[in-house]
């Protein structure tokens, strides 16, 4: 099971969403988030706990706030005993609001940490679950090169040596964005889409063989990297077999299913002569028109049986 401690949300997002640890900072690192959802508990509150999704982060608004203050102290301890005694991961307060009636004490009596920000409940909600649906998403990590070219993100596998780095190295050049050389994590977003990202430590960095360890980004510029994109094509490189058929029209069309995923795939073979980053760019390019409907080789085959329909009529009415 996928997951994040919330000490690890909380370092995190501490300045973008300018949270501050009102109790239970001992906690943070015991307690996990392992779902992106995220409950308000107004119904809790008003005391239906049939149904209390405790296993989410829990957020407090003013709305609940209000609620609070209106049913006054005794009833507002007494529910909050009970909304606490689950086995909660942490509580976020939006807006900076002062919790009222001992919601602290309560709070760090059983455990639970209480973290507050400044940002209105809204976008902190959908913040929170922007962040979470990437952290928790199931994901794996293979060897490889992963680019942006033409704003199709390009997964280059293929046996270490083969030339992965290099044919890389001149996209960049050539004006494309790296994303992660060697380490990829790809995770699923959702149903159909993937995402492919680096790792922290090694991200925008390449192993050029020869020369030893670049710095894409101070090296070519911030332009030259981008810190993630789905992932919409790959690209398997090996050596050229002369015995091999390889595909020449484009007509069958192969795939690659990771983590339960689909993704478009060809199989470039290697030799010298070939410029494979041009070749690259090109199956980039007609992997977006595939993507809004045009299959080039299907659409010249469309073609060519028309022209023979044709011909064959005019030469039968000859």
């Amino acid at each position: 099971m996928n997951y994040i401690t919330v000490k690890q949300f909380y370092n995190d997002n501490k300045k973008k969403l300018d949270l501050k640890i009102v109790t239970g900072e001992e906690f943070l690192s015991k307690k996990k988030i392992i779902i992106s959802d995220i409950n308000r508990p107004g119904l809790a509150l008003a005391g239906f706990f049939d149904y209390f999704p405790f296993e989410r982060i829990q957020i407090f608004g003013k709305t609940e706030f209000t609620y609070l203050k209106k049913i006054g102290k005794e009833k507002s301890q007494k529910v909050l005993n009970k909304l606490f005694s689950y086995n909660i991961c942490c509580v976020i307060i939006s807006r900076s609001l002062k919790p009222p009636f001992n919601f602290e004490m309560i709070a760090k009596k059983n455990k639970i940490p209480v973290i507050i920000s400044s940002v209105f409940t809204t976008k902190l909600i959908s913040s929170i679950m922007i962040y979470l649906e990437r952290k928790l998403a199931p994901k794996i990590t293979i060897h490889g090169t992963f680019i942006d070219v033409y704003g199709i993100g390009v997964l280059l596998i293929g046996r270490s040596g083969i030339g992965k780095s290099e044919i890389t190295l001149e996209l960049i050049k050539r004006g494309h964005r790296l994303i992660s050389d060697d380490i990829i994590e790809i995770r699923k977003m959702s149903d159909d889409v993937l995402e492919g990202f680096g790792l922290d430590v090694v991200q925008h960095h390449m192993e050029i063989r020869g020369v030893g360890i670049i710095d894409v980004k101070n090296l070519f510029g911030v332009g030259a990297v981008r810190g993630s994109q789905k992932v919409e094509l790959i690209v398997h490189l090996e050596e050229w077999e002369k015995s091999k058929n390889y595909e020449r029209l484009g007509m069958e069309e192969q795939y690659e299913e990771m983590l339960g995923v689909k993704v478009p795939k060809i199989i470039l073979p290697v030799k010298p002569g070939r410029n494979m980053s041009v070749i690259i760019e090109v199956a980039a390019m007609t992997q977006r028109l595939k993507s809004q409907g045009y299959n080039p080789a299907r659409e010249l085959n469309k073609t060519v049986l028309k022209w023979m329909r044709k011909d064959g009529k005019d030469a039968m009415v000859e």
